[in-house]
């Protein structure tokens, strides 16, 4: 796990009560008896060999017990804590989990638990790419997260209305946000995500003014780059996962860009995505249909009507068969077992 820089706090940062750090019902419904004498505290820092948190004490550097890993945690968990030694003694389940999986990795890299929103981030000229988009969908999507599109960079586009439509057919209901990060009304045009105990994290390509976003939203947070003018490709400027306090009274998380991003376990998030195919699936004359070629077929009839888009079906067939491809099998005494759906509590 990449080390995390420090939590970037101002005279604007939210107070540190339970509430405003992003406690809910959900967390509190956790605790036991025995939780009494313990301290709910916030992940806002992963290194490599140590964590550290907030409290409504503020600022806590944690310990971990022996056989505990500092992969085991992700910025925005909440864990419980002893008062005196600072030991965490238990992470609390997660209402989302933001996490993928890398080519040869042997599990799932975390990289944000417990955000409310995902503002997938992505800008009007090349960056721009429907297939990449709808990747970074299902995984908020599957993940339990409220998903919004931010296009940036839209001052340079000749038609970023036609961007705009584009995105916004992707998924029912996806709200898409044109907004330039280096002025100062971006941050208000997010103001309806980022209230008092709101978390949100920003996902997309390098060089797509994630950063330039954070410092928006937080203060000048993040180192940014120039973009290379010959494929509008960025810099890396983020390199690790960080937490910082919104003016507004919320959260964000910052996230390295992701160039690539290999779909796996992500089939409620797919179906999500992708409502309009699988819906029709359960008109199908036969169970197993594979929507190629079987008599009876209703994505096939619909196809035929011109009511699904050709190339939104092959994105979609494209998708779930490298998802069922990637997905790992799990084994236990029963046999063969597949992991569940949304709302995998982790």
């Amino acid at each position: 796990m990449p080390s995390v820089e420090a939590v970037t706090a101002s005279s604007s940062a939210p107070s540190l009560s339970l509430a405003g750090l992003g406690w809910s019902e959900f967390f509190g419904d956790q605790l036991e008896p025995g939780d009494a004498d313990l301290i709910p505290t916030r992940i806002a820092m992963v290194h490599r060999d140590r964590l550290s948190g907030l409290s409504q004490t503020g600022h806590t550097d944690l310990s971990l017990a022996p056989q505990a890993t500092t992969g085991d945690y992700a910025v925005g968990d909440w864990v419980l804590v002893e008062p005196h030694s600072h030991l965490v003694r238990r992470r609390l389940t997660r209402k989302t989990v933001l996490e993928r999986r890398v080519q040869g990795g042997r599990g799932p890299q975390l990289a944000a638990a417990n955000v409310d929103t995902l503002f997938i981030v992505t800008s009007c000229n090349a960056d721009f790419n429907i297939a990449r988009l709808e990747r970074y969908l299902a995984l908020a999507n599957e993940a339990g997260t409220t998903p919004v599109i931010l296009l940036t960079k839209a001052d340079t586009a000749e038609d970023a209305e036609a961007y705009q439509s584009q995105a916004a057919a992707l998924q029912r209901g996806l709200a898409v946000v044109t907004l330039n990060p280096r002025i100062s009304g971006a941050a208000s045009a997010l103001a309806a995500w980022c209230g008092a105990g709101q978390t949100v994290a920003l996902i997309g390509s390098s060089g797509v003014g994630k950063s330039t976003l954070v410092n928006s939203l937080a203060g000048s947070a993040q180192q940014t780059g120039a973009i290379r003018e010959h494929d509008a490709k960025g810099r890396h400027t983020t390199t690790a996962r960080s937490l910082h306090a919104i003016a507004g009274g919320g959260w964000v998380i910052d996230t390295p860009g992701m160039r690539t991003l290999q779909v796996s376990d992500v089939a409620y998030g797919i179906d999500m995505l992708f409502a309009e195919i699988t819906e029709l699936a359960p008109l199908c004359k036969f169970r197993d249909c594979t929507h190629v070629h079987e008599p009876g077929c209703a994505v096939q009839a619909a196809l035929k009507a011109g009511t699904l888009d050709p190339d939104r079906l092959a994105r979609w067939r494209k998708l779930s068969d490298e998802n069922q491809h990637n997905t790992p099998v799990l084994t236990g005494p029963r046999g063969a077992k597949s992991p569940a759906g949304r709302g995998k509590r982790r």
